[in-house]
């Protein structure tokens, strides 16, 4: 699908997200001009994804995938259990640590069934310098039968990548992504173009030409980040909605005095994240003001949809799936197996709306607010104790 292998997943201080292909310069049939952080060509792919078919049962959406190239592992193969390294680059923050859960209540279940021994498990405190020094530090010590990378960001861990790769071991990409193709796979969902066509298009939905949107967006030079806000800005300015952006660092008190400055000087209309965890202070901003609720995108994190619920809000939870962290492990699985994988696994990727809000809010009574509702855990075996004792 792409000469280059790029990023599907997020922030340095955020959850996980992917990237897009860096862009030539220049203008598209469309008349589109293409910039560092939007390429038309990208934008139109993921738009069509939205709507893809996804091979596989979509009772276990960690294991669809759409039609593509697919990896011949035949030379993995092979009998007993391997010893895993994976390479992370945090768990910093609420998205990162429920998919770390899932993935250790998924790496239990091949534990017990002879298919990993064990997972060592290196943490790079979102450090692109630890992180390559966990990296050579597995491929020195020569005792890893294959590599999951979660990178910390995309051209800096790139080098560290191709050096697992030329071991000859299966490296797995996850998440975020490396301009290299030389992994064996590279999961993530859709994208950073899918998340902000479907919030942009949202907003634009519900609010009327010439409305002002505040956009709150958690820092610069983030791919997945900047292509979320690069496909919701263009959807903006062709419906005339006047949005304004502000970086918040994901600090709620910052998000509030935003949203509060901004409400002192226009009349806020719709409230646009490229990542939900701050949603709430930004929800309180409007009631502390006395103000209507805006028309609003944040994401799946509970301390959101339970927010919606109860202001009763026109919402969307957009979703980065954090189902994504059980992949990894399931496509080693199938790798030692010697079975096809794709080379390049794309995930399902879809928002929660407020006619499937109460089934996510059900399903995921008793965890705790910084949970996120689409984890895909709920048949492993810590379920749900292991998420709410985190």
């Amino acid at each position: 699908m792409r000469g280059v292998l790029v990023s599907a997943a997020a922030v340095l201080v955020l959850a996980g997200c992917s990237t897009d292909d860096v862009p030539d310069s220049g203008d598209d049939d469309s008349g589109s001009k293409d910039t560092e952080w939007f390429v038309q060509a990208d934008f139109d792919r993921q738009d069509e994804q939205r709507s893809a078919t996804f091979e596989g049962d979509p009772a276990t959406p960690w294991m669809q995938y759409i039609a593509g190239d697919m990896a011949d592992t035949a030379k993995f193969k092979t009998e007993g259990a391997k010893k895993v390294c994976f390479a992370n680059a945090s768990i910093s923050n609420p998205w990162r640590q429920t998919g770390w859960i899932t993935m250790q209540q998924q790496l239990k279940v091949m534990q017990d069934e002879g298919v990993v021994s064990e997972m060592e498990t290196r943490d790079a405190q979102d450090s692109d310098d630890t992180q390559i020094a966990d990296i050579d530090y597995f491929i020195k010590e020569g005792n890893c039968d294959a590599f999951i990378i979660s990178p910390n960001s995309t051209a800096a861990m790139t080098p560290a990548v191709e050096r697992a790769c030329e071991t000859g071991k299966p490296v797995v990409v996850f998440d975020r992504g490396v301009d290299t193709d030389c992994a064996t796979t590279f999961i993530h969902p859709i994208g950073g173009y899918a998340w902000g066509i479907d919030t942009a298009e949202f907003l634009v939905d519900n609010l009327e030409k010439g409305d002002k949107v505040i956009a709150l967006r958690i820092l610069p030079g983030v791919d997945v980040l900047e292509t979320r806000w690069a496909a919701a800005e263009k959807i903006f300015e062709e419906n005339d909605i006047e949005a304004e952006d502000q970086f918040t660092d994901a600090d709620p008190t910052k998000i509030k005095q935003i949203i509060t400055d901004a409400i002192n000087q226009d009349d806020i209309k719709g409230v646009w994240m490229d990542a939900g965890d701050g949603a709430v202070a930004a929800i309180e901003a409007f009631e502390d003001a006395g103000k209507d609720y805006p028309v609003m995108t944040g994401e799946d994190e509970m301390s959101f949809l339970r927010k919606w619920e109860d202001t009763g809000l026109t919402g969307l939870a957009p979703v980065y799936s954090n189902f994504q962290w059980r992949t990894p492990l399931l496509a080693l699985q199938k790798i030692f197996a010697g079975e096809e994988v794709p080379a390049e696994w794309v995930l399902p990727q879809s928002p929660i709306t407020e006619d499937d809000r109460a089934d996510y809010l059900k399903a995921n009574d008793g965890m705790p607010d910084g949970h996120y509702a689409k984890f895909g855990g709920e048949d492993l075996p810590g379920f749900p104790k292991a998420w709410q004792d985190r």
